[in-house]
């Protein structure tokens, strides 16, 4: 009798321990790394027609080398511009598209803009599964006086989508890590 129970405890214990060593596999699914953003366009098409403004942000080399090249844009007062966002990794080859991975994991994804010494309001034409905004596609509509400033993007992965002010704008409240942030110079003329 005293056989079988030490027999039965041995089995108890080994079958834990089997089931302890079958769950502690590594995680399928581990972070990747974020991303590199070496460029991004914000190509602004006037509605009532008329030449694309493309303000650029180029940096191959990656933060700590190099300055990175910006180029901003002359916008006209009192017009409303439709805005598309293009982001790529050109320290690779073939250049890789990050434009179709925020696209993909837009839920992950929003873009924030800000406007400085300039009235110009961004509002947002594209939405994740949820509803709500991301920023690849946009409206822009700039003010009637005439000033010089600059626009600001801020791409944030995992922001808080549902706090207070984030989904019209605001990034405040949205926490998340921020993937690239770029000032461009604009004239509203």
């Amino acid at each position: 009798m005293k056989f079988n129970m030490h027999l039965l405890k041995l089995l108890a214990l080994l079958s834990l321990t089997a089931l302890t060593f079958q769950n502690c596999d590594p995680d399928p699914d581990p972070e990747e790394p974020q991303e590199l953003i070496t460029n991004l366009s914000y190509t602004l098409t006037p509605s009532s027609g008329g030449a694309a403004v493309v303000m650029t942000f180029s940096d191959i080399d990656g933060d700590g080398g190099d300055a990175p090249i910006i180029t901003g844009g002359t916008l006209a007062v009192g017009t409303t511009y439709t805005g598309v966002i293009e982001l790529s990794d050109e320290s690779k080859t073939p250049v890789e598209s990050i434009t179709e991975e925020i696209d993909e994991e837009a839920d992950e994804h929003q873009f924030f803009f800000s406007a400085t010494n300039a009235t110009v309001s961004v509002s947002y034409d594209d939405t994740d599964s949820m509803g709500n905004p991301v920023g690849l596609s946009t409206t822009l509509v700039t003010g009637t006086d005439p000033a010089s400033g600059s626009l600001t993007i801020t791409l944030r992965h995992e922001p808080n989508k549902s706090a207070d002010g984030v989904a019209s704008g605001d990034i405040t409240n949205a926490g998340g890590e921020t993937d690239i942030e770029v000032s461009f110079p604009i004239d509203v003329q």
